[in-house]
């Protein structure tokens, strides 16, 4: 493993333009190469893409430790099957939870504040079956659970959210990428709002700026952003499979902005085109413009 001191030796000669011995140019290169900002995953097996994410990004041992409690947060909002893409793909969270124990996890806690009825939204969406064959631990939200939690953002300064989210060691959100009558669209700080307490209706007179008070607040050790099935109008809840593309994407990174900025693309808009995307690159939540990111695609 090369050390932070030779790093920084190896890149400021190679930004001179230097020539290196081979071997410093093999380190120089392969340090390079270890920064991925986003992975982006295509192919027909929604669990090989998700894994092939997630090891573009260093691997799931890089997020999750040995004896970690772990949060998976997928969208589970809406009595919807998978194929009418109002709720995350329970192949794509089976497959998170299935890495995060293979990473050594004690334990995965996967759940949602649904709009729809829990007890069918859980069922309806595969994702509570799906993630329990791996020994995820699925229960309904306990509104016990809930707690006034100081917030300080622009909008919004306190809120009741869910504690279970605060009290794991790690934190993955997993949204599904789709259409929002509202906010435009719904990709990864808007999935937040299912842990988010009393009347959430509320926060939509200023939206975009809720949602970057929000996702400041909570502060994901991943975000994975199913699009294998992208639902293009009539979202959050669709119900016409008129209204559903299949793209066979899934997009890993660890920067909300970044995440939704390119997720963004998926539906012909920029990142900029989202209020939400644009206040949080201001509040210096994260990066908006993909130009200035290492993106590596991967093709299965």
């Amino acid at each position: 493993m090369i050390g932070r001191r030779d790093f920084i030796k190896v890149t400021t000669i190679a930004g001179i333009g230097l020539s290196l011995p081979h071997g410093l140019m093999h380190i120089a290169e392969s340090a390079a190469a270890a920064k991925v900002d986003l992975a982006v995953a295509t192919g027909s097996s929604p669990a090989k893409i998700t894994a092939a994410a997630i090891n573009a990004m260093g691997g799931i041992g890089k997020f999750v430790s040995r004896g970690d409690i772990v949060v998976v947060k997928p969208n589970m909002a809406w009595d919807r099957t998978p194929e009418q893409a109002g709720n995350t793909n329970p192949e794509v969270v089976a497959t998170v939870v299935r890495l995060c124990f293979e990473a050594g996890a004690k334990k995965v806690k996967v759940f949602d504040r649904p709009v729809n009825d829990p007890r069918r939204c859980y069922v309806q969406s595969g994702i509570a079956d799906a993630a329990r064959q791996f020994g995820a631990t699925v229960d309904y939200v306990d509104e016990r659970k809930f707690r006034d939690m100081s917030i300080k953002g622009n909008v919004l300064k306190t809120w009741p959210l869910y504690t279970e989210v605060f009290e794991a060691d790690k934190v993955i959100n997993v949204p599904i990428a789709k259409h929002h009558g509202l906010a435009k669209l719904t990709l990864s700080m808007k999935n937040w709002m299912g842990i988010m307490g009393g009347t959430r209706n509320r926060i939509h007179q200023r939206i975009d700026e809720s949602l970057v008070d929000i996702s400041m607040t909570v502060k994901p050790t991943l975000t994975i952003l199913d699009a294998v099935r992208i639902l293009t109008a009539n979202g959050p809840q669709g119900g016409s499979l008129n209204d559903v593309k299949k793209l066979n994407t899934v997009i890993a990174g660890i920067d909300q902005v970044a995440v939704d900025s390119f997720g963004a693309t998926l539906f012909g808009m920029k990142g900029s085109d989202l209020g939400y995307v644009r206040i949080g690159a201001q509040s210096g939540l994260g990066v908006m413009d993909l130009s200035k990111l290492n993106i590596q695609k991967i093709a299965i």
